[in-house]
């Protein structure tokens, strides 16, 4: 098809990037970088780099995942938001391209901040980042279609995004450090566990095997209420480091609100809301949490 046959404007290439899920890339270098100035190691230029680093790979896995999922047919039925390659906007090779340039420049900045912290093997870590981003959807046999997706983002983008902040920063990693891993992990897996439990119906029909079609509804809502509410527990353990941590209780009110959404039955576009407010939740605990660490 001529390149006029897809439309895609720069408005439907930043929604392609699905914006709504930069709080994940955010929250674990604000995390890891509070853990790391807690063991008075934080440094500014190192948690530029790791935010580059995370997020350039959410934008990449996003477009990974748009185009994968639209080459299969996959979004050919969807109740989110149109797609880029899906919805017949843009060139699936184009979106490709995007995904591998964002790759790119995640690779680039990770080999720069595995280099400055002396942790030349941090560039293998990284290197498994971007395949786990990639085989996501991508390639004959992905792992998110074998229900393994929430799996794969709680340790890339909670233990792996957030420890690696901290250790490229202060050399160490701390039991602090751990509970934030966990509890961001927790929660980032969540946004994508909600966002799969609004697609439970499309996904079942188009042989998308997620961790919300392999519990079912019911389960799947009360996992996502486990994985919000984990953090609460979290914050005590992070206390013991600094007792002003407990002020990243703040993000109760909004984990409440989505999981108020979510148990109450809320289905399709209804539940597209907690995806935001689910990262809000993340943002305001990291970056509380990140806080009292600082004024140890």
């Amino acid at each position: 098809m001529p390149l006029s046959a897809y439309p895609a404007t720069a408005q439907d290439w930043f929604q392609g990037a699905r914006p709504h899920t930069w709080a994940n890339a955010f929250a674990p270098v604000i995390a890891g970088t509070g853990a790391a100035a807690a063991l008075n190691g934080a440094h500014w230029g190192r948690a530029f780099l790791a935010l580059i680093v995370a997020w350039a790979l959410i934008i990449g896995v996003n477009y990974a995942n748009d185009y994968s999922d639209g080459i299969r047919g996959t979004d050919d039925d969807r109740t989110g938001p149109q797609r880029l390659t899906g919805g017949g906007l843009a060139k699936p090779q184009h979106v490709k391209w995007a995904a591998f340039a964002s790759f790119a420049v995640a690779a680039v900045a990770g080999i720069a901040l595995s280099l400055v912290a002396n942790a030349a093997w941090f560039i293998l870590v990284g290197a498994l980042c971007i395949a786990g981003a990639w085989f996501y959807t991508g390639g004959k046999n992905p792992y998110g279609y074998r229900g393994l997706g929430e799996v794969a983002i709680f340790i890339f983008f909670g233990l792996v995004a957030v420890l690696g902040t901290q250790f490229t920063q202060a050399g160490r990693i701390s039991l602090t450090g751990l509970a934030l891993a966990i509890g961001i992990g927790g929660m980032s897996s969540a946004v994508n566990l909600a966002n799969n439990i609004r697609d439970i119906p499309s996904d079942t029909e188009a042989g998308k095997i997620t961790l919300a079609v392999r519990l079912g509804d019911k389960k799947s809502r009360n996992l996502f209420m486990w994985l919000l509410l984990l953090p609460v527990l979290l914050t005590i353990v992070i206390a013991f480091d600094s007792w002003l941590a407990l002020a990243a209780l703040a993000y109760f009110p909004f984990a409440l609100q989505a999981v108020h959404t979510v148990n109450r039955g809320a289905r399709g576009p209804q539940l597209i809301p907690v995806l935001g407010i689910t990262g809000r939740a993340m943002l305001v605990w990291a970056l509380v949490s990140a806080i009292a660490l600082f004024l140890v």
